[in-house]
């Protein structure tokens, strides 16, 4: 299997891990949402609290260039952690919640 395809299967099985938890609050499910063609995930939390709305993104991770873009992460144990125990290199992870001029300062990718 080429890095690429490597890429994809551990960027879903996160996904899919975060996906099947159920909010300990209000009538809120996970949605996640995915691009194949394009290379864009995507959870988002969607639902009710009592009167409130509930609509956020959780996880928001892209592919382009050989690289994992990670978009937006709300878990605590922050995904890139995972990507690295499981073989990516900080070298093909770019932290883009991170301003371009900020992520030279961090160990992963700059872009």
């Amino acid at each position: 299997m080429d890095q690429l395809s490597n890429y994809r299967k551990f960027v879903r099985k996160i996904f899919e891990e975060y996906a099947s938890y159920n909010p300990a609050y209000g009538d809120v499910e996970m949605e996640l949402i995915v691009d194949p063609t394009h290379d864009h995930f995507q959870l988002m939390s969607v639902g009710w609290k009592n009167q409130q709305r509930i609509h956020g993104c959780v996880l928001h991770v892209d592919i382009k260039d050989g690289k994992i873009w990670i978009q937006h992460d709300g878990t605590e144990e922050g995904i890139a952690n995972r990507l690295v125990e499981w073989g990516v290199p900080k070298s093909d992870i770019v932290l883009a919640f991170h301003s371009p001029f900020k992520r030279k300062f961090t160990e992963y990718a700059v872009g």
